[in-house]
């Protein structure tokens, strides 16, 4: 699979690998992205402990930029819908930490948010291929969820190809995410494989320009 002639590309940079103590500032460094993906842990579901709904609240106010929060937790029932309530036009739950993943998708979006839902590396998507129609994104992570900096995980492919190809199938229009590991290098193989929404955390915020960062791996794919 090649990316199509049409195929956009979507950038959505983490802010896990932003100085949090500067994370206003950081932010402004990025504003030709297409959202600010937010990863929030528990260090239960994930060995990590990040960021909270006070936090995302404040983020909020820091910018017009979409935030697309990414819940790395456990009891993602009760605390999802909070985070649509907070202001964030897209939230994404795991499939593990869900009890009712329907159920909780339609909240989400009668809150007023994307409904989105995230599967680990070694989780199938072909258990969830009759609820695509109740989301608005998939996230397959390309890493084991929980740090930044880890290297792309190419087994993963062939599951992003898996549902690239579901999702055509459908023909419902969720957006094929991808976390962890994305760099000029990578993109390009999550990009045949047929993502088209990518986060990237230090590839953007380890360089010295994060938005000509950006511009570059928007370009990548396209070439």
């Amino acid at each position: 699979m090649t990316p199509a002639a049409d195929q956009t590309i979507h950038i959505h940079p983490s802010i896990l690998s932003a100085d949090f103590a500067r994370l206003a500032e950081e932010l402004e460094r990025i504003q030709n992205a297409d959202a600010v993906h937010v990863d929030v842990m528990d260090n239960h579901f994930v060995p990590n402990l990040t960021l909270g709904l006070p936090v995302v609240k404040a983020i909020r106010q820091a910018t017009d930029l979409p935030l697309d929060v990414h819940l790395m937790i456990e009891d993602a029932d009760r605390w999802a819908p909070e985070y649509a309530e907070a202001g964030a036009e897209s939230v994404t739950f795991h499939a593990e930490a869900a009890a009712a993943p329907i159920r909780l998708a339609r909240e989400l979006r009668a809150r007023g948010a994307k409904a989105g839902m995230a599967l680990k590396p070694a989780t199938g998507v072909e258990p969830y291929l009759d609820m695509l129609a109740e989301l608005d994104l998939l996230l397959i992570m390309t890493v084991e969820p929980g740090f930044g900096g880890q290297p792309f995980l190419d087994v993963v492919l062939p599951k992003i190809r898996r549902a690239r190809e579901a999702l055509d199938g459908a023909g419902v229009p969720v957006a094929l995410q991808v976390d962890g590991g994305v760099t000029r290098e990578t993109i390009l193989r999550a990009a045949e494989a047929g993502a088209d929404v990518f986060v990237a955390g230090s590839a953007v915020y380890g360089a010295e320009d994060p938005a000509a960062a950006i511009d570059e791996l928007r370009r990548t794919p396209l070439r």
